[in-house]
Order: C-alpha cells, then structure tokens, then sequence
C-alpha cells in the first residue's frame, strides 16, 4: 500500500473527495536509520480497528527522523510491540483538520488505511487535536471522519476508481480467479465466492496480489460472500502485511462497491470480517457509478505504553521477515 511512484491525488467529485493513487511494493529496512534516543521514554498507544491494530503516536509532541524503519521493527510480533501498521498524527495540513500519516508493518509508506483512519479520528479527540467532527487528510486525500457516541468511528469517502468489473487472472495450477478491480484509496482485486471460511486466503491472495496483470502495485485481494442484499462477510490479503489481517478497511469498501456495482446487495449493508467484528456500509449509486461510502466500525483502545531502546533495536527486521537472507547491516 505504498504510495510511490504515483503519487496520490485528490479529485473532488460529489461533494467528497475522491481517493485515487498508486502504489509501489514495500523495502524493507534493517539497519538503524535514526537515533535511538528519538524513542526514548516514547509514549504512544495501540489501537484496532475491527481487528487491524496499530502504534498511535501524536506527532506534537515527539519528532522521530526515520518513522519507516521505526514502523518496519516496532511493528514486528514477539519482538517489538506488534501492529499492522504505524500511524503519526499532527495539526501539520493546509486542508484538514488533522494530517495522518501511515506506515505498513514493513516499513512501507501507505497512501490510505480506512480501518487507520477510524482509529485515528478518535485518537486524535482523545488527544486534543480535533473535534468529534473533523476531517483527515492521508496521502490520497481528505476524508470525513466523525466520532459516534458509542465511541465507533463513522468513515465518508467518495466512490471507487477505474473499476473494472470484468477481470480474469490466470493463477496457473490454482485456475482462474475472476472479479472485480478498483482502487479506493489503494488498488484492490474482489473474488466472490461460496464457503469464504474454507479458502485459502493465504496463497491464492498472494498469487493474485503478486499477479502480474496487476503489476507494479499489485493490490489486495479480496474473498466476498455474499448473503442476501443486506449483509456479505469478506476476508483480505493485505499488501504491506504481506497476509490475511483480521480486517482490511479499504477492502471492505471495496468489497461493498464490487458488491453493489454487481447488482448483488442493497444500502445499508452489514459487512463481517475476518475478526469476526460486524461494519455499517452504506452507498449512493446512480447511472455514473458509486458516489459515495459510508463506513462505521470500531476504533479500540487497546492499551498505552512506552517505547524502550529493546522495543527497535537488538534484532534484524529483514531476516525476521526473509530468513536467511540476513542484511549485512545488523544492528
């Protein structure tokens, strides 16, 4: 979900802004690229949303020189803290209340995380850097964020881009996968299928990920079924995860547009994740194509914590993620 070359842009349309940008495949990075002493006595705080957790760092108040290298070991299970993503607040944007920038778990910059952006919506209330009405600008652009009393997270963003309903990839000794591609926020592949629960997300996602019909960004792929008009469960394989994820926010946007531009479901909508947490989707549709998406998830407080020197340092990320092929800068 990276977001060079190609860089995002943001083109108003309807009333919301448009989310449309491309992606590059992540680097990994294994030596230290900033000074320790940046993290020390860290604060920050771990968040999730419908299972997509993140490291929630408010960007005023503390200045790191290298956020993808600290994303790329801070992120990393049994060794840092854990989390599918890193995300760093501030009031720094001409053009919205809040700027958010996110980083994969490999160190990659991400043009746009929906499941991120819910959790930062409310972090950024319970930090003081915005009301409970407020709008967000990412790397592809401005989004409506508003936070619920229930402490759910509803999302506003426009319709999908360059959607495709018609896609067919040959996946070899695993047959053909046929489905829709679009990008919203990032570039996304949806398959509907029968038995969700019993596919292999795992490598079938990565073939159709790293297919070549969709190179260079590759995109997430996406499994949807569908139960009647209201309510379709989805499961994803994320880029810059490089695996399943308990949920994927943009895909299941995505997984609401492949359904509705098909003809197969109705707004509102109940979308199932993989976490087994429940979504409110909503749509507007007309003769030009999706207008517009609602989302409303959760957007948990998990806990809060400080950052140590043994939270980044004393492992090499590379070889944690490609073993064997140990980066010859270890720190």
């Amino acid at each position: 979900m990276t977001s060079t070359p190609g860089r995002a842009k943001s083109c108003a349309r309807a009333g919301v802004e448009t989310l449309c940008c491309s992606t590059s495949a992540g680097v990994i990075i294994s030596a230290l690229t900033f000074d320790l002493m940046d993290l020390t006595r860290s604060k920050f705080v771990k968040m999730a949303g419908g299972g997509n957790d993140f490291i929630m760092l408010d960007g005023r108040k503390q200045k790191i020189s290298d956020l993808g290298d600290l994303a790329a070991r801070a992120c990393i299970r049994g060794l840092g803290i854990g989390a599918d993503g890193l995300i760093v607040l501030s009031t720094e944007s001409e053009t919205a209340d809040v700027r958010m920038i996110y980083f994969n778990s490999d160190g990659s910059r991400a043009d746009f995380c929906a499941n991120g952006t819910r959790c930062a919506a409310r972090f950024a209330v319970l930090e003081g850097l915005a009301s409970r009405k407020m709008t967000i600008e990412a790397d592809c652009g401005v989004v409506s964020a508003t936070l619920l009393d229930d402490d759910r997270v509803k999302l506003e963003v426009a319709g999908p881009e360059a959607a495709r309903l018609d896609r067919r990839l040959d996946l070899g000794d695993d047959g053909f996968a046929t489905g829709v591609t679009m990008i919203l926020g990032v570039p996304h592949f949806v398959e509907f299928v029968d038995g969700i629960w019993e596919v292999d997300v795992a490598g079938r996602g990565r073939s159709i990920r790293q297919h070549p019909d969709l190179a260079p960004d590759g995109a997430n792929a996406n499994f949807v079924q569908v139960h009647g008009r209201d309510r379709i469960d989805i499961r994803t394989f994320e880029r810059g995860v490089e695996g399943e994820t308990l949920s994927c926010g943009s895909g299941v946007l995505a997984g609401v547009a492949a359904s509705a531009l098909t003809g197969r479901v109705s707004s509102p909508l109940t979308v199932r994740t993989r976490s087994g947490i429940d979504y409110e989707a909503a749509f507007e549709i007309g003769s030009d194509g999706i207008s517009k998406l609602t989302l409303i998830g959760d957007a948990r407080v998990v806990y809060e914590g400080t950052m140590t020197r043994e939270t980044i340092a004393g492992f090499d990320p590379h070889w944690v993620r490609h073993p064997g092929l140990r980066d010859p800068e270890v720190s």
